[in-house]
């Protein structure tokens, strides 16, 4: 046998290593000529692009390479199905309770993973309170405060157990005394929330509350004995998956529906100032896409005015993202809602609740997000 008979069949004796060595390499020439994604619709998340080397230095070089690792991890050919079948192994094969953030619990629910407030957060949330107190104080008897506890609050049976969750109740309890001693009116949904519990009141696969829950929270508010058959229920989407479920995307956990609820579909609706106009609270555009709740008031806008179908009273929403589905219930009572995001609102907010003669307020925030929220103020 010759020299390069011999080193062939060495080669052939280590099948594995050729086997990755091959694979390797595929990817590797796939890769180079895939063209990039700027998106992952899977994970609702803006991938890395391709660096560019700024200095030749130890610094520009160690900046270079660790831009350049998560740029060939954000683009690597068939990302998607690497991910989801890494969340398939870990939580199937491995058995894990949590991936990615996430807490994986009973009836297929997914919970964000929290801890006790950190460093951070514990200055905020004194901050926050105060803030509520001085609005409430401002304007005595008109200010309703509504926090809404997370889904793991609800359905703490269905939450892995003994996984890391915020005390919400302590929080709201507090809160809630505050408000009220400060001449706000506290809007304590837990116990309606809680009631209706069996019902579809939380998304599975994402941090939100549905239409449904929403509606229990409004009558709440409203103090009104909730009546469903009272308004159009109408399925937008039937394939949603949420934030969490962007995280871990599970092929077992089936998808969701987002449902629409109202009494009138078409109202003149006014983004930031009149930048945007349309006839209705619902962006349909959104549900061909991968972020299908932002179909509820074309996302996250820093200012938005509906016309209402009552024939008075003007209400403040000051809110987060909890606000976009529960802002179809109220549009029904008042002659006009006017809906601020402050995340995005860079305005004053007393001024602009006398400019526009506002004579109701509430404001509603999902309660993890109103005790890290850095930008509250009134």
């Amino acid at each position: 046998m010759d020299k390069h008979s011999k080193r062939s069949a060495s080669i052939f004796r280590y099948p594995v290593l050729m086997a990755f060595t091959l694979f390797f390499a595929g990817l590797f020439v796939l890769d180079l000529v895939t063209p990039d994604r700027a998106y992952s619709e899977l994970e609702n998340t803006t991938l890395s692009q391709r660096p560019s080397l700024s200095s030749v230095s130890a610094d520009g070089l160690n900046k270079f390479f660790t831009a350049y690792t998560k740029y060939v991890k954000d683009q690597v050919v068939g990302r998607d199905n690497w991910v989801a079948l890494q969340s398939t192994v870990e939580t199937k094969v491995m058995q894990k309770e949590q991936s990615g953030g996430i807490l994986l619990g009973k009836q297929q629910m997914m919970f964000p993973r929290t801890y006790g407030l950190v460093s951070s957060e514990t200055r905020t949330l004194p901050k926050n309170t105060a803030a509520l107190e001085a609005l409430c104080q401002r304007y005595p008897g008109k200010v309703n405060v509504m926090l809404v506890p997370a889904a793991s609050a609800i359905y703490p049976e269905n939450v892995p157990a003994g996984a890391p969750l915020l005390d919400e109740d302590r929080y709201l309890d507090s809160l809630s005394d505050a408000v009220q001693a400060a001449g706000g009116r506290f809007v304590d949904v837990r116990q309606t929330l809680t009631a209706h519990k069996d019902e579809y009141i939380y998304y599975r696969t994402d941090h939100h509350w549905t239409s449904l829950g929403a509606y229990y929270a409004y009558c709440a508010w409203r103090g009104i004995e909730p009546n469903a058959d009272e308004w159009t229920q109408e399925v937008l989407c039937d394939d949603f998956y949420g934030t969490t479920w962007n995280k871990v995307p599970l092929p077992t956990v089936p998808a969701e529906e987002i449902t629409a609820w109202y009494k009138h579909i078409n109202r003149s609706v006014s983004y930031n100032n009149g930048q945007y106009e349309t006839d209705s609270i619902y962006e349909r555009k959104y549900l061909s896409g991968s972020d299908q709740y932002a179909v509820f008031l074309n996302s996250n806008q820093a200012q938005t005015v509906i016309e209402g179908s009552g024939k008075s009273g003007k209400l403040l929403l000051i809110k987060d993202s909890y606000g976009n589905t529960f802002s179809q219930f109220p549009v029904e009572d008042y002659a006009e809602v006017h809906v601020l995001d402050l995340r995005f609102f860079k305005g004053d907010v007393t001024e602009y609740a006398k400019e526009n003669g506002i004579t109701d307020t509430l404001v509603l925030y999902g309660t993890q997000s109103f005790v890290k929220d850095t930008r509250l103020r009134f």
